[in-house]
């Protein structure tokens, strides 16, 4: 298996384990484990960003353009903010 295929399988797992924490967090009402759920997820997140840095510094990824301010305010008027 190819490193970028390596990063990018791993990429893959972690958002969607950041979905999944998401929703647990979301549905959880003890207050312990919904704190260290969230714990879990936010070192999850931190891990998201060294691989996508990495994918990025490599070329295996290349994030999608810049909105504009054209765009951006589009989407704001539509999301009623």
């Amino acid at each position: 298996m190819q490193d970028k295929d390596m990063v990018n399988d791993a990429l893959s797992m972690v958002k969607s384990s950041l979905t999944t924490y998401a929703s647990v967090i979301s549905e959880c009402a003890n207050p312990q484990l919904r704190s260290t759920i969230q714990q879990i997820r936010n070192n999850c997140e931190t891990s998201q960003y060294e691989l996508f840095r990495l994918a990025q510094s490599k070329g295996y990824y290349q994030p999608a353009m810049m909105a504009d301010n054209q765009e951006i305010q589009q989407v704001k008027s539509q999301l009623g903010g």
